[in-house]
């Protein structure tokens, strides 16, 4: 993950900032320097349509957060949605490797969703900047955009797909229009909660998403069973973090 290209407001001025390479010959190799330029034009496309938005994005605010020149920027992108593009892939490459690396450790149906949505969920909770980008400010960002969003949400429907071809005779398979309707609505609660700045809620509503993804596949029985054990499994958590 690129760390955030924004300046610590809070500290004093100073010449450089900490993700910037020092000033003059410093003996770093040619091919460290552009990949940290990279990195920090990355970076500050996440934290500048978390700030103000893509639409209200410029280069130059891209060029002012990352600390590089124009001609740098312009040496690695051609333009706004380019570099926008690239952030995106960066950032949803590194989320897919996450949750397919849940899905791989987990065995059956039911863990394979839970603990697969359980690290997608952590990930929107922790990482707000880009969340809002790849979750919120996509909308914005044109029909590319949008084509690229659409295709990992399409990711996130094979997955449960195949974990419930995995477990179940053919017979008892729900329509294939499930699975992505299933994600269609998850994304709804994810965006609603982003766009509102409660990213942070996110994890907390597992049990609840679980719910309906199992339900189509598992019945009302099971469905409703694995709730009350997942709500009862959450509180503990809540009450230690209370206490601390």
């Amino acid at each position: 993950m690129f760390p955030s290209a924004l300046p610590d407001s809070s500290r004093k001025k100073r010449s450089r900032e900490p993700h910037q390479l020092p000033a003059g010959r410093h003996g770093l190799s040619r091919s460290f320097v552009v990949e940290n330029q990279r990195h920090r034009i990355l970076a500050a496309v996440a934290d500048v349509c978390h700030a103000a938005g893509y639409v209200s994005m410029s280069v130059e605010d891209i060029v002012v957060t990352s600390g590089v020149s124009r001609r740098t920027f312009y040496d690695n992108f051609r333009s706004k949605e380019d570099v926008y593009l690239a952030a995106y892939d960066e950032v949803t490459k590194q989320l897919l490797e996450r949750v397919y690396a849940a899905y791989a450790e987990a065995d059956g149906l039911v863990a394979r969703v839970r603990d697969s949505l359980n690290a997608f969920l952590t990930f929107v909770a922790e990482e707000p900047a880009f969340a809002d980008m790849c979750i919120v400010e996509v909308m914005a960002a044109g029909p590319n955009a949008i084509e690229r969003r659409n295709q990992t949400m399409a990711a996130f429907a094979e997955m449960i797909e195949k974990a419930a071809a995995d477990e179940l005779p053919k017979s008892k398979l729900p329509p294939a229009l499930t699975a992505e309707t299933l994600v269609g609505g998850i994304y709804e609660v994810v965006y609603s909660r982003v766009l509102q700045g409660r990213g942070a809620e996110l994890p907390e509503l597992l049990p609840d998403l679980l719910f309906s993804v199992v339900l189509p596949y598992m019945g009302q029985e099971t469905a409703t069973s694995l709730l009350k054990n997942e709500r009862r499994r959450s509180k503990p958590k809540a009450g230690k973090q209370a206490d601390s």
